[in-house]
Parts: structure tokens; sequence; C-alpha cells
């Protein structure tokens, strides 16, 4: 009996190993089923962040093409405005060469002017000068023929003596 008691007593030590076994186990059981559970939380709370990130990445995304196409936009205006500078800077230049051409025509029809009334006055004296000459022709034109009647007079009067 005492080999019997001695089991007994060996069982009951196994079983209380058993069950303290069984109680480490479970509790260690129960703690790696928080631990799950926390990882769960935390795959989902994770999962969330990578939804917002990805809604913050079209976003960006969205915002990139946006500055893509605004640059895209100011550099054709300024390409334009660039080459509206480059006409406005030739007509200013074309303007600058009609305006010297102006002033040189001006000059030139000033001088013509000048020249003009240089010649009407010219013209003046000369038509002057010709009424006179005119004047004096007639007057001499006159004499001549009272010169030539009184000699033919003078011939009638000597060939009639």
């Amino acid at each position: 009996m005492e080999r019997i008691k001695e089991r007994l007593q060996s069982l009951r030590q196994e079983a209380d190993n058993a069950v303290a076994r069984a109680e480490e186990a479970e509790a260690k059981n129960k703690k790696l089923e928080q631990t799950l559970l926390e990882k769960d939380q935390e795959i989902l709370s994770l999962q969330h962040k990578l939804s917002v990130m990805d809604a913050d990445l079209e976003k960006a995304e969205g915002k990139l093409t946006d500055a893509k196409a605004a640059q895209e936009e100011g550099d054709q205006s300024k390409s334009l405005n660039e080459s509206l500078q480059r006409k406005i800077q030739l007509l200013e230049e074309e303007l600058e060469a009609a305006d010297k051409n102006g002033k040189e025509l001006a000059e030139k029809l000033r001088q013509v002017d000048v020249k003009a009334e240089h010649f009407e006055r010219q013209v003046g004296r000369l038509e002057q000068e010709r009424d006179q000459w005119e004047q004096k022709y007639e007057e001499a034109q006159t004499k001549y023929r009272e010169s030539k009647a009184e000699l033919d007079e003078l011939v009638a009067n000597m060939e009639g003596l």
C-alpha cells in the first residue's frame, strides 16, 4: 500500500504539476491572445493610416498635376510675353526710324520751302527785269519806228529836192 500511496502521491504530484502547467499555459495563451488582439488593433490602425495616406497621396498627385499644368501654362505665357516684348521692341525701333525719317523729311521740306521762296523772289525780280526790258524794247521799237519814219521823210524830202 505504501507503493500505492507513493504512486498516488506521485500521481498527485504529476496532477499538480499538470495543473500548474495548464494554468501556466492558459496564462500564456491569454497573454498571447491579448498580444494578438493588440496586434489586430495595430493592424486596423495602420490600415486606417494607410487609407488616409493613400487619400493624401491622391490629393498631392492632383496638386502636382495642377502645378505642372500651371507651370506649363506659365511657360507658355512667358514665351508669349517674350515674343510680344520682341514685337514691341521691333515696333518701337520702327517707330523711332519712322520718326527720324519724318524729322529728316520735315527738314528737307523746310529747306525746299526756303529754296522755293528764294526762287520765287528771283522769279519776281526776273519778271520785273523782263518787264523793264520789254518796256525798254517797246520804247526802242517806238523810237526806231519814229526814227525810221523821220529818216524816210527826210529821204523823201531829199529826193524831192
